[in-house]
């Protein structure tokens, strides 16, 4: 702090009164205590503070640290105890308490006033900062929300758009090149997707047709939707049906174009073939894989799951329940089969396997329920988690950041983990909003979030938050 260089003559007989005014325009808020603490005397100049605060006259003659909320009453005291010293003067968060009960944050500085000890603290009205902070808050769990649901819309069409058994392209309307095309459509061009994206549309078929399905896109461009053409395709041998609609993306207009063959013609895609090929990787790949039926007992199960559960062929599993396997105790397979039944699918089940020779493994499980009719299965991929949780030792799981992501790990995580874990978001939440409300000044965050700056420090590295390498900007 730098004085005034010649208060007696700048400031000249300033009397009591004149020094009232002053120190009651200079906060919003200003108290002034003797050296035991007690309240002297109080002004405001804020009028809305003094109406979140209609108690404070009942203040005078009582202890200042009576006046806050618990867990401002030791910053209360080191307000006072360095208002005495010739430290430069610290700026604290207090939180005082209305007639309800509610929280009002005021931000405090203390000066000694006079020389018998007495202390002027000048206070500053944080709730608009407070309520940034909370609409900060309302809208990361806002964007968050909003990103899932696009991130799961997105998810929906690709899924949709993959397993399409009609052979479907996107074109580009401008130029009427493909963009984009499923398997359906690489099967019945007899390309490779690179060989198809970037390629003109009209090149895919026959000279005489290529007229026909460039003049029903600009029919359709101009008029919406209209009647499917038939065509023939390059191969001048395929006759297929074309239509097309327009849609729009990013501000570019596009072509989502549907081609099926005409009647009576056979289907050369090699479906059978593909999904023979799906079950053998399937049986090989390193994950186990095992499917249910609706009772949770053993239909088929892969050489991984065999090898887990230390048996020496796959029928020795076939037919028994999965649970004398999977699973921490008994509870374990019926929460996880409660869960997929509501929900149709989970992962990353923590749980553990057992094997016939009394090994155990730490997994992670994620199961889909499948419908076959009447009946109604259960697929469960089960992964061994035990390797990567010895050796990554330095980096834990990452934090859920959103309230759904929270929602998402209850009956996979017991409920002390789930509560631990909410309380982390809501920690890393609130120093964000700090780091971003003081342009980063990790010094003005601490004091904003009551920490001193070693303490934020530890959290920082633990959330990953900042450049922990650069302290010149506090």
């Amino acid at each position: 702090m730098k004085a005034f260089l010649t208060p007696q003559t700048s400031l000249g007989d300033l009397d009591a009164a004149s020094a009232a005014t002053l120190i009651a325009s200079a906060a919003d808020i200003a108290i002034i205590v003797d050296t035991t603490g007690i309240v002297l005397d109080i002004a405001f100049h804020s009028q809305e503070l003094s109406a979140e605060l209609p108690n404070a006259e009942s203040w005078v003659g009582r202890p200042l640290m009576d006046t806050v909320a618990p867990d401002s009453r030791a910053k209360t005291e080191a307000l006072l105890r360095h208002a005495g010293t010739d430290a430069a003067p610290r700026w604290r968060h207090v939180n005082h308490l209305n007639p309800q009960g509610a929280s009002v944050p005021v931000l405090y500085s203390a000066a000694p006033l006079g020389e018998d000890g007495r202390v002027v603290t000048f206070g500053r009205d944080l709730r608009a900062v407070s309520a940034l902070q909370q609409r900060l808050l309302n809208a990361q769990q806002s964007m968050d929300r909003d990103y899932s649901r696009l991130r799961e819309v997105e998810m929906r069409y690709r899924l949709l758009f993959q397993a399409s058994a009609e052979a479907v392209l996107v074109v580009e309307a401008g130029r009427s090149k493909v963009t984009e095309v499923n398997p359906a459509a690489r099967g019945l061009f007899g390309a490779a997707e690179e060989q198809l994206i970037g390629k003109p549309l009209a090149d895919l078929f026959a000279l005489g047709s290529a007229p026909l399905v460039q003049a029903h896109l600009v029919a359709v461009r101009a008029g919406g939707k209209t009647e499917e053409v038939a065509a023939v395709l390059a191969d001048d041998t395929t006759e297929v049906a074309v239509s097309a609609s327009l849609f729009r993306q990013d501000n570019v207009a596009l072509y989502l174009v549907r081609v099926t063959r005409a009647p009576g013609q056979a289907v050369a895609t090699p479906a059978d073939d593909v999904r023979a090929r799906l079950l053998a990787v399937v049986d090989n790949a390193p994950d186990a894989f095992v499917l249910t039926d609706n009772d949770g007992h053993i239909l088929s199960a892969n050489a991984a799951f065999v090898d887990m559960a230390q048996l020496a062929t796959p029928e020795q599993a076939r037919g028994e329940p999965l649970d004398r396997w999977l699973g921490q105790s008994a509870l374990d397979l019926s929460v996880l089969i409660a869960n997929v039944r509501q929900r149709g699918t989970i992962r990353f089940f923590a749980t553990s396997v057992r094997g016939e020779n009394g090994a155990t493994a730490q997994v992670e499980v994620s199961a889909v329920a499948v419908a076959d009719g009447s009946q109604q299965n259960f697929g469960f991929a089960i992964r061994n988690v035990g390797p990567r949780l010895r050796t990554d030792t330095r980096v834990g799981r990452e934090l859920p950041r959103s309230v759904e992501q929270l929602t998402e790990l209850i009956g996979r995580v017991a409920l002390k983990d789930l509560v631990r874990e909410a309380t982390d978001v809501i920690e890393r939440l609130c120093i964000e909003a700090a780091l971003e409300l003081t342009g980063d000044n990790r010094a003005s965050a601490a004091e904003m979030l009551g920490l001193s700056r070693q303490s934020l420090y530890v959290k920082l590295r633990r959330y990953g938050l900042g450049d922990l390498d650069n302290d010149g900007r506090d």
